[in-house]
């Protein structure tokens, strides 16, 4: 990589960048226009670094051995029909502990597990997993891979963001729910906040209309089909499904709201001429 430089290079460039701007900012208004831009590539640049250098997995993925892990869910998920009387839901989760064979490892890794259910009946005997649960259950942990196309969406690299490293699947009847809560209060507070606005917008919309609507809206994309999530992903455009669109909103609102408060006209007699 060719223009990789020390992290430290581009704090300090980031740092000089945000500083310098404001003094140009009613002076020189182009000048300050740069400098911002500037500041935006060093963090740029200082993020992609460090996204990089802390995607390497865990060494357990090597062998693909089956191990016993104990973990606590960090993100839920929703029940979804794969088939008749076949049922599964997705969910986050961080280990606690790890036992391949007699072998036991204390270790904080995210896994994203899939939990499978075959019932006997039309209606679902599987419980939802909630934010905070302790679980224990037997899977093979590997590492999640991309699709090798040109352009394809980085589906590592966007699970790497969301701290999980790993992918898992194990059966419902496997799983053991253990005693006890692990994680924060409030994130429980924004998870239930979270499955009340899907139950909503389920309530409004389609079956398939309301799953592309979660992944637009939330960024939930649990209730999208199979095939449409692949079809995405080897297009390139699968970002439009895990980008939240109410977190880019509150950013539009914010920036906005910033550029008032300094005076947009600065900004946009800067950005006229480019139109």
């Amino acid at each position: 990589m060719h223009v990789w430089r020390p992290p430290s290079w581009w704090v300090v460039a980031a740092l000089m960048f945000t500083s310098c701007a404001p003094y140009f900012l009613r002076r020189r208004t182009s000048a300050a226009f740069v400098l911002s831009l500037g500041a935006i590539f060093a963090a740029g640049a200082l993020t992609i670094q460090i996204r990089g250098s802390s995607s390497h997995g865990p060494p357990i993925f090597a062998g693909g051995e089956q191990v016993l892990v104990t973990a606590h869910v960090i993100a839920e998920g929703e029940l979804q029909q794969d088939g008749p009387r076949s049922w599964r839901q997705r969910v986050d989760v961080e280990t606690e502990n790890v036992e391949p064979g007699s072998r036991s490892w204390d270790m904080r890794v995210g896994v994203r597990l899939s939990v499978y259910s075959q019932e006997t009946c039309d209606r679902p005997t599987m419980s939802l997993l909630q934010y905070g649960q302790r679980i224990k259950f037997p899977a093979s942990l590997i590492a999640p891979r991309n699709f090798r196309n040109p352009g394809a969406f980085d589906y590592v690299g966007y699970l790497c963001n969301k701290g999980i490293s790993a992918a898992a699947s194990t059966k419902y009847n496997s799983l053991e729910v253990l005693p006890g809560f692990s994680g924060s209060r409030i994130e429980q507070w924004r998870a239930r906040i979270h499955r009340s606005i899907i139950a909503r917008i389920h309530m409004l919309w389609p079956e398939q209309a309301a799953g592309l609507m979660d992944a637009i809206v939330i960024g939930e994309d649990t209730f999208i089909e199979r095939s449409t999530r692949v079809d995405f992903q080897r297009s390139g455009t699968y970002h439009v499904l895990v980008v939240s669109g109410m977190n880019v909103s509150i950013l539009a609102l914010f920036t906005l709201w910033f550029l008032r408060r300094i005076g947009s006209g600065w900004f946009l007699q800067v950005c006229a001429p480019l139109h």
